[in-house]
């Protein structure tokens, strides 16, 4: 059986994804220049920024911090205080961002939004992850993240500690309830036969998984030999049971109601991966502070 759900070590986002996301970022929040700083900041003037917690958690975004200045002003250094996937208390330093005070003070924004972001994603992927520590389940993320965002918060779920589901529609199958209600027009007689029959259209690597609402498809599910079987919204007792039916048959996910006071409980049932959107729909932006000192003379 093959496992295509991406492993746990840690690789940056990709650099033309992120820097898709930054030149947006910039034309949408500096198309013409940043007017304040043209007109009130010397051309000649340094500064010098810290990047500080204020809440503790686990970091996030680094790469990203140094490639929005990159973009803005290579002349602009920044240094790495902690490492991504570390974790931090408050009132730490975090990244160190030296050079011309107007172009530090145009890349700020964007750096800090999505290191905040990304830090939040982060922080809440590792209390899942410690919260089924001792046991055989997988956290992973889903599809359910911000627009134009997947690749960076998909790193940020590794960073806590976390894996990645599938990355899109284009990289493996699922098989959702929608799919079965258009295929089956609702009737359970056919689940095998309809998906022996997609089956057969299908690449030999390709991971196949499909998602069942109720006990009773599960053999059906099974006899079409898929290889990864989602018990979407079911009771731990029926988890439970799922899981026993399965027997080895198939990786068994777990999906639905996934929190941080339910997911030992869903993990205690026996399955092997634990699928949560809240990791990256349901984040609150993580509190950091960027502090600044100018310089108003010399350069960088």
């Amino acid at each position: 059986m093959n496992q295509t759900l991406t492993t746990g070590f840690l690789v940056g986002p990709d650099e033309r994804a992120l820097d898709r996301v930054i030149l947006t970022a910039l034309e949408e929040d500096a198309a013409h220049g940043d007017v304040t700083s043209e007109a009130f900041i010397p051309l000649g003037a340094t500064a010098q920024a810290v990047v500080r917690a204020r809440v503790p958690g686990v970091l996030s975004g680094g790469p990203v911090v140094q490639r929005v200045f990159a973009l803005v002003d290579p002349r602009v250094r920044v240094t790495a205080l902690v490492e991504d996937g570390k974790a931090f208390e408050p009132g730490e330093r975090l990244t160190l961002i030296e050079g011309p005070a107007r172009s530090v003070l145009l890349g700020e924004r964007i750096a800090l939004n999505l290191m905040q972001r990304m830090s939040a994603i982060a922080t809440a992927a590792q209390e899942l992850v410690a919260a089924v520590a001792g046991t055989r389940a997988r956290v992973v993320d889903t599809r359910k993240t911000t627009p134009g965002l997947r690749n960076l918060e998909r790193y940020a779920v590794r960073c806590g500690g976390g894996h990645n589901h599938r990355y899109s529609l284009s990289d493996a199958v699922m098989v959702k309830d929608n799919h079965l209600a258009v295929l089956t027009g609702g009737d359970p007689g056919k689940i095998t036969e309809a998906l022996l029959d997609g089956k057969s259209r299908l690449g030999h690597t390709v991971h196949l998984e499909v998602e069942v609402d109720g006990l009773e498809m599960i053999e059906p599910v099974l006899a079409a030999g898929v290889d990864t079987i989602m018990l979407d919204n079911f009771s731990l007792e029926d988890l439970a049971e799922g899981v026993r039916r399965v027997a080895g048959r198939a990786l068994v996910e777990a999906s639905g109601n996934v929190r941080l006071d339910t997911i030992a409980a869903i993990a205690a049932t026996g399955v092997d991966i634990i699928s949560s959107g809240a990791i990256t729909h349901s984040v609150a932006n993580l509190d950091l502070g960027l502090d600044i000192d100018i310089h108003p003379q010399g350069t960088p």
